[in-house]
């Protein structure tokens, strides 16, 4: 019993507050409209603002490989964050939002033409705010929306493995449609597995060169 009781709370998984490094953009009172590209230094698990450990991570593995998990304040499902990673986050002033479906599918859009720029073929954006090869996810966003703040994040798959992502991550409760029921290996892919071996900083000048051209009316005319 005892050694029972003690694995039961050394396997109690600490939660953290978002706080890594995109979150200074959110915060960033002087500059209302930015983008800032990162890759990740470890391997983090990211629940959604509504998910919980129990639901949406194979907790063992979790604790035994030391993971940090944090929650964000954003809603959509539980990612991880890792070096084969890269994540773009986006923070525009908007008076008016009411209509999330079209600001992710705008930004997408973007991230979708860079992508294509570099030779990237049958990119699709998917479900409310994936983008696709085909039918394989290599990218999922959620937005997060604070006052006249709209802080769009999303991770790109490099050349993460699947493996990693069904070690860590339960099949969500909530899928998009064209998920299928597919599990992460079926559903998943990444830019390399795909044949397209970019090097992070060819990714990261070719998406700030594309982002920098955002269209600031035509998102302003998406808020209403």
């Amino acid at each position: 019993m005892a050694g029972g009781l003690g694995y039961y709370f050394k396997s109690m998984l600490e939660i953290k507050k978002y706080d890594l490094p995109d979150i200074s953009l959110f915060h960033d009172e002087e500059n209302l409209n930015d983008f800032f590209l990162w890759v990740p230094d470890d391997y983090y698990v990211v629940l959604g603002n509504s998910n919980k450990p129990d639901q949406n991570l194979i907790k063992k593995n979790v604790h035994d490989d030391d993971v940090t998990v944090y929650k964000r304040p954003s809603g959509g499902e539980t990612v991880i964050l890792t070096p084969r990673t890269m994540v773009i986050s986006i923070k525009v002033h908007l008076e008016k939002f009411t209509n999330p479906a079209s600001h992710f599918r705008f930004f997408n859009q973007y991230i979708m033409q860079a992508l294509h720029s570099l030779g990237v073929d049958n990119l699709h954006h998917r479900g409310i705010s994936d983008v696709a090869i085909g039918n394989k996810k290599i990218l999922g966003s959620s937005i997060y929306r604070k006052r006249h703040i709209l802080f769009y994040h999303a991770v790109l798959n490099v050349s993460e493995a699947v493996e990693t992502i069904a070690r860590y991550i339960k099949h969500p409760g909530k899928e998009p449609d064209y998920r299928e029921g597919r599990d992460h290996y079926d559903f998943v892919t990444s830019l390399h597995a795909e044949g397209y071996r970019f090097s992070m900083k060819q990714l990261r000048t070719t998406l700030a060169e594309f982002l920098r051209g955002i269209d600031r009316e035509q998102l302003i005319l998406l808020g209403g």
